[in-house]
């Protein structure tokens, strides 16, 4: 079992990775900001899907994926049609343009890791993503978590910690 110096040791480099990700959104031209470039990957990804479907991906409220949809669609790179089986729904799709724009943006984002990954090796990349996926996993849904208090500490944790001195 990991002890509380690795634990605090992971969490400075989900401070750190914070950098990275910065550095990798300023890849994005200023017309589409990554909660565009999130809608575009999701719509990719799922196919098709109402506007409250993507607010659940996306796990922010309707009105903020409103206004990445409403952005998207000025740039006709997504297209709303009425949702046949609800009128007042709307069924969001990747248009020709929004996969030319997402494979630009794949392609920048691509480049710019393959360049800071150069000394890397395939092996060490391919575990890097096992187990980043991994952790992702072992967090579940977080959309879906709810917002409680986080448990007292483990008992197993805390045993793991101690020091010859604090015996």
């Amino acid at each position: 079992m990991a002890g509380r110096a690795q634990y605090e040791e992971l969490i400075r480099q989900f401070s750190a990775f914070g950098a990275v990700k910065r550095e990798l959104g300023r890849l994005m031209p200023a017309d589409c900001p990554s909660g565009s470039a999130a809608v575009l990957t999701l719509l990719d990804r799922h196919g098709a899907m109402r506007t409250s479907k993507l607010a659940e991906l996306l796990a922010v409220d309707m009105s903020v994926t409103s206004r990445h949809v409403t952005h998207l669609a000025e740039r006709g790179w997504i297209e709303r049609s009425p949702d046949p089986a609800d009128k007042r729904s709307r069924i969001l799709r990747l248009t020709p343009a929004g996969r030319a724009q997402l494979d630009d943006l794949s392609l920048r984002v691509t480049q710019v890791l393959a360049e800071r990954l150069s000394d890397w090796s395939d092996e060490d990349v391919g575990r890097l993503t096992r187990l980043m996926a991994r952790l992702r996993d072992s967090f579940g849904d977080c959309r879906a978590a709810p917002r409680t208090a986080p448990p007292p500490p483990s008992p197993v944790l805390e045993r793991t910690t101690r020091t010859p001195a604090s015996t």
